[in-house]
């Protein structure tokens, strides 16, 4: 139920070539979350670096929630920069898995699908 790759890039480097691979397959980058920043912030160190962000196809999103609103709740997809145990490591929960939690539409699950394909090489390209 997730996918994620290492990368020897530093988390630096690894969260600029999602972004550089987000953008050659079409999709955007909607928000960032940089947690290790965040939970210091608010007092709370993090002693591994964290980056979340939020990607999105605004087309294949339009066309999903015209399907199904209630699919909101799992969109856009989140695609994590982080490190842990001394390496740095790109990963995301596979788009099939979470929308299939919340519906059983084949229109949807095909969707899903061609999304998933595209974040993975999106992925793949970045390490």
């Amino acid at each position: 139920m997730i996918y994620k790759k290492q990368t020897s890039k530093p988390i630096a480097q690894a969260f600029e070539a999602m972004q550089a691979a987000v953008k050659a397959h079409g999709f955007g980058v909607l928000h960032t979350y940089d947690f290790k920043q965040t939970l210091a912030d608010k007092g709370f160190p993090l002693a591994n670096g964290c980056i979340v962000m939020e990607v999105c196809n605004p087309k294949q999103a339009s066309e999903v929630l015209a399907m199904d609103m209630t699919l909101n709740m799992a969109l856009p997809c989140r695609v994590s920069v982080y490190e842990q145990d001394g390496a740095t490591w790109i990963g995301m929960v596979p788009p099939t898995d979470q929308l299939s939690l919340i519906s059983r539409d084949p229109l949807i699950a095909e969707a899903a699908r061609g999304v998933e394909a595209t974040m993975k090489a999106i992925i793949d390209a970045a390490v």
